[in-house]
């Protein structure tokens, strides 16, 4: 399993721009295909809210790549 570390410098950031931020994707536009798709987990759990707050400590998973999510 791939494991990425990305650093927030803010309170949150959304679902669907982590997964571009992070480079599993080209744009927030296919972020938010690829959430409402139903293979985005947050924290174990599937999530489908594309525009769902993602704070330091959450760990996002797409297939088997895994985004720690960590505060600056």
């Amino acid at each position: 399993m791939q494991q990425i570390d990305f650093d927030l410098n803010d309170e949150y950031v959304e679902l669907n721009q982590l997964l571009k931020l992070a480079g599993l994707c080209e744009s927030g536009g296919a972020g938010k295909m690829l959430v409402a798709s139903g293979k985005v987990q947050v924290d174990g759990r599937q999530e489908l809210r594309k525009t769902c707050k993602i704070r330091a400590g959450q760990v996002v998973q797409l297939g088997n790549v895994r985004i720690r999510v960590n505060a600056v």
